[in-house]
């Protein structure tokens, strides 16, 4: 009896076993194809919302992009149309000021979704409605109407979110990476919305870590800038740099533009995409600094005292001083003269050296070479400085003494001109990228370069910033007024550019100095487009910024 139980027991797990096999196998082999097929036939349609890319840090670690919070509505045209939506649509178009009929038209034959960009206020009124097939999603901005150093960062195309210009596009491979978010709607091969499947936010994190890039520009500082710069209306470009380090800490150039739509200033003759910072000018008495470093080195050179009579005679050219309608400066030192920018001393001491040794002084301070950040990824000019082995009249020595003619130069190079003096006649190299980072601040990858060397003696250095003192003492410079935050020292320039407009000759303003005096720490380059008068436009800003770097305690 226990024998027969046992062998039905048996029978029928044998045949359940049996009927879970063939149903197993029928599924795997049999209705493979057909599972397949279903499968292919869906798809997502998706709207990408959020494509990563990697910050851009100040010194401080700062950043200086992704900086405020966007709002991105989202409209899911395959739900709203489920619903009498007419009346919502209405409400969304008024709130968004855009045209009710055009943009039915859009819900109408879309399935994936509508993503626009709004602002806080339309944010919240959207919110309110509680629309069904609405919902609204938080990003970053790129840039803001608050970004700074727009023409270093430059900015990326608004299509693919590749960088375009600037450090965005010398940087894009590694500011790039392949991880994004993206709003879908899974549908059939007709593109009808799957039952129970909805809309959905897909992430995709790929194999390339987000890197950030870290510059040597200060946030703050390059705040204060431009703020001045706003704040007086200055067409020009002014350069921070680090007397000690060699980094660049701030770069402006005005006006500038917006990074969102640079569409705008395609044909402004305005030039706001232009970095005036990195570009070339007419360079005028800043040369006399090259001019006292040269002269140093040839001691002969150097009268103690000469007669301004307001002009020169050389050849059959006549050069006049600025004072020339007072009769001239008179009798004059050398530390009257630099601190009056004296030409006609100026000319008569340089015509004492040859010009062999005035061009190779100046190609020692980096004039007719870029000062190297083109290898960081901003574009920068030469300047212009005439070859060695040209021979020149004594006219043309004349004029190139006076930082007039073939001489040019950009305010990065006038910054560290002025740099190289305050540090003692060393010269640093350049940064204004400090290195990689990820997202834990670990350094990937140093960009500095760290190379410096002594181009002139610390006694010529210090002889010249002697000179420098004495133009804020009481020279061209006297407006400037720091003794409070430790004084300054620097050089006018009123640069003569052989142009004009509306009838008046185009003269650019310079003002080039250091500070404290007694302690440099800061470069700063001021050049003001057409300012005229270097010590009485350029001058003031200098001071401003200065004040409010020292008040702030950087």
């Amino acid at each position: 009896m226990n024998t027969k139980r046992s062998f039905i027991i048996l029978l029928v797990f044998s045949a359940l076993f049996i009927i879970l096999t063939t149903r197993i196998y029928n599924l795997q082999i049999n209705e493979k194809n057909k599972l397949s097929r279903a499968a292919s036939a869906q798809r997502i349609v998706n709207s990408q919302i959020i494509k990563e890319r990697g910050n851009i840090l100040d010194r401080n670690g700062i950043p200086l992009t992704n900086r405020s919070e966007k709002h991105i509505i989202v409209l899911k045209p395959l739900i709203l149309k489920k619903y009498e939506y007419e009346n919502d649509l209405h409400r969304i178009c008024q709130i968004l000021d855009i045209d009710f009929q055009d943009f039915k038209e859009e819900v109408e034959k879309k399935k994936q979704p509508i993503l626009l960009d709004i602002d806080e206020e339309r944010k919240n009124a959207i919110k309110d409605l509680n629309f069904r097939g609405v919902s609204i999603i938080n990003s970053l901005n790129r840039y803001d109407i608050n970004s700074i150093a727009k023409h270093v960062l430059g900015y990326v195309n608004k299509i693919d979110g590749n960088g375009e210009s600037g450090l965005e596009s010398f940087y894009n491979k590694t500011l790039s990476c392949d991880s994004w978010h993206a709003l879908g709607v899974v549908t059939d091969r007709r593109n009808n919305i799957l039952q129970g499947m909805g809309y959905r936010l897909i992430s995709y994190q790929g194999e390339n870590r987000k890197l950030n890039l870290r510059l040597t520009i200060d946030y703050h500082i390059q705040k204060i800038v431009e703020d001045v710069m706003d704040k007086n209306n200055v067409t020009g470009a002014i350069v921070v740099e680090d007397v000690n380090r060699g980094d660049i800490l701030a770069m402006a150039s005005k006006p500038d533009f917006d990074q969102n739509d640079v569409s705008l200033y395609l044909n402004s003759t305005d030039n706001e995409l232009f970095n005036r910072a990195v570009a070339s000018y007419n360079l005028g008495s800043i040369f006399k600094i090259i001019d006292a470093a040269a002269m140093f080195e040839h001691k002969d050179s150097w009268g103690e005292q000469y007669f301004c009579s307001g002009s020169i005679k050389v050849g059959d050219l006549e050069f006049k001083c600025y004072s020339h309608k007072d009769g001239g400066h008179g009798f004059l030192d050398q530390e009257k003269a630099f601190a009056l920018s004296c030409n006609t001393y100026f000319i008569d001491a340089v015509l004492k050296i040859n010009s062999r040794s005035l061009i190779e002084m100046a190609q020692r301070f980096g004039l007719g070479n870029t000062v190297g950040i083109k290898n960081q990824g901003i574009e920068e000019s030469t300047g212009n400085l005439p070859s060695i082995d040209t021979r020149f009249s004594k006219g043309d020595i004349a004029n190139m003494s006076i930082g007039q003619g073939e001489i040019m130069a950009t305010p990065l190079q006038v910054a560290d001109i002025v740099a190289t003096i305050a540090n003692g006649g060393i010269k640093n190299t350049i940064n204004i990228v400090d290195s990689i980072i990820d997202e834990n601040n670990n350094k990937v990858r140093d960009l500095r370069k760290k190379q410096g060397k002594r181009i002139i003696d610390k006694d010529i250095a210090d002889k010249i910033k002697h000179l420098m003192e004495s133009v804020v003492r009481e020279g061209t410079g006297t407006m400037i007024d720091l003794v409070k935050y430790g004084g300054a020292a620097g050089k006018t320039a009123s640069a003569e550019t052989g142009q004009y407009k509306d009838g008046e000759s185009i003269v650019h303003a310079w003002f080039a100095g250091y500070f404290p005096k007694n302690n440099p720490k800061y470069s700063i380059a001021v050049f003001i487009e057409n300012g005229r008068v270097g010590g009485k436009t350029a001058g003031p800003i200098f001071q401003e910024i200065a004040r409010e770097i020292m008040k702030k305690g950087f």
